[in-house]
């Protein structure tokens, strides 16, 4: 908690307040999410919470107007933004392996905690899918690469397709849903733009592709490791059983200018295609297993609610 300034503390707890008032719900865990949980904040960082509620009234889980499955606040005077699921829905992502969810259970960084995660995230990092985990991963690199790390065309109706290759005949050959293809530059649908490839957009390219990688390595060789969540002890201490040093090196570079305050920077690709898009297909006999047992869970939303009443 030192790494929280008291007034961030106090505007947080408040605002928690605000929304169990106005929306009839108790919160029984809150943590910080994003960079300030796995250790990439600058001082400029805002501060991004996350956080467990369930409803006042249990019966409302029966209504036919059912209480609500998330909760979105942001308060951009306070640099706070706060993003909830309800018990049930954050027990559901949970069963399913949800990134988000799993990374709640494991942050340093805790706002409120009627609640205490650690047996149910001790638990989870036992029983957890690693093939839903490892196409979270590369979906979220693959994803914010094309969206803003790629050279793209941008069509009429704003739609971004990224460029592969430029063609001595004034063609583009980019990709698609499907494969790849090719656009001539004479095409009026389309036009050339460029995104805004930052040290932010790059870190967290990075640092999915190496969690998506590191699980699939480390699953052929029998284990399934969950990656850190501090991103600095990950590259310390579990990367270099995957990744050689110059890979290492270039994440550590991108983690420290972004601590620096420049997350902003536009720097290019410093990344790469290749390694932006992990494998499609991995092999689930090595890679899948049946997850969180949903009993094992119901029991843990017992004690979640237990927790506040």
């Amino acid at each position: 908690m030192a790494t929280v300034p008291d007034h961030v503390l106090e505007s947080v707890d408040e605002l928690l307040t605000t929304i169990e008032r106005e929306h009839s719900v108790s919160v029984a865990l809150a943590v910080a999410r994003g960079s300030r949980a796995w250790g990439a904040a600058s001082p400029a960082s805002d501060y991004d919470v996350g956080f467990v509620f369930v409803s006042e009234d249990l019966r409302r889980y029966a209504h036919l107007e059912t209480p609500p499955t998330t909760i979105h606040e942001d308060a951009e005077s306070d640099g706070i933004e706060l993003q909830g699921w309800d018990v049930r829905t954050f027990a559901q992502l949970l069963a399913d392996s949800n990134d988000g969810a799993i990374c709640l259970l494991r942050s340093p960084i805790r706002y409120r905690t009627a609640y205490d995660p650690t047996d149910l995230a001790e638990y989870i990092e036992r029983t957890y899918n690693p093939m839903d985990l490892y196409h979270a991963w590369r979906g979220i690199a693959t994803s914010n690469y094309r969206k803003y790390i790629s050279h793209h065309l941008v069509s009429t109706d704003d739609e971004l397709v990224p460029i592969l290759e430029v063609l001595e005949d004034d063609a583009y050959v980019v990709e698609t849903d499907d494969g790849t293809t090719t656009i001539m530059a004479s095409d009026e649908r389309f036009a050339e733009t460029q995104t805004k490839p930052t040290v932010k957009r790059n870190l967290t390219i990075c640092r999915a592709a190496m969690s998506a990688r590191y699980l699939k390595a480390i699953g052929e060789r029998g284990e399934h490791d969950l990656p850190a969540l501090e991103f600095e002890t990950f590259l310390t201490e579990q990367a270099p059983a995957v990744f050689d040093a110059e890979r290492i090196e270039r994440a550590r570079e991108l983690l420290e200018r972004k601590r620096a305050g420049e997350g902003t920077a536009e720097i290019g690709d410093a990344v790469g295609r290749k390694f932006a898009h992990p494998p499609r297909e991995i092999d689930p006999e090595i890679h899948a297993r049946e997850g969180p047992d949903t009993v094992r869970l119901d029991e843990f939303v017992d004690e979640l609610i237990a927790a506040i009443r």
